[in-house]
C-alpha cells in the first residue's frame, strides 16, 4: 500500500492533479505545451511532473531538447482506476476544460 500512498501525495498537489488529468485527457504532451496550459513556468511544470514520474505515474521522452510525458502504463490496479477516473469523473470540471483548451491552442515550440 506504501506505493498507493505515495501516488495519492503525489496527486494531492493541485497542479500535479491538472498535469495528470491533462495527460489522461490528451496522451503524450510537450512540456511546452503543458506549462503553456496551465500558464505556469516550464521549470515549475517539469519539477511536477518529475514527482509524478518519481512515482511512476507518468514516464518521459526527449526529443531534442523538449521533454514530452505521457502517463505510464498503470502499475496496478489502483492505478488503473484513477487514470480512468482523469479521463472520465475529472474531464467537465472548469478548470481542466480551461487547461484542455489552453493546451489545444497552443503550438509546440518542439516543432
Amino acid at each position: 500500500m506504501d506505493s498507493e500512498i505515495a501516488l495519492l501525495k503525489a496527486l494531492a498537489e493541485p497542479t500535479r492533479l491538472r498535469l495528470a488529468t491533462l495527460l489522461a485527457l490528451n496522451g503524450e504532451t510537450c512540456v511546452c505545451k503543458l506549462a503553456d496550459a496551465l500558464a505556469a513556468p516550464q521549470f515549475r511544470i517539469s519539477r511536477h511532473l518529475g514527482v509524478l514520474r518519481s512515482c511512476g505515474f507518468v514516464e518521459a521522452r526527449r526529443e531534442g531538447t523538449w521533454m514530452h510525458y505521457r502517463l505510464a502504463p498503470p502499475a496496478s490496479p489502483f492505478a488503473a482506476c484513477l487514470q480512468a477516473c482523469f479521463r472520465t469523473c475529472l474531464a467537465d470540471y472548469e478548470t481542466v476544460a480551461g487547461d484542455i483548451a489552453r493546451l489545444a491552442a497552443t503550438p509546440c515550440a518542439s516543432r
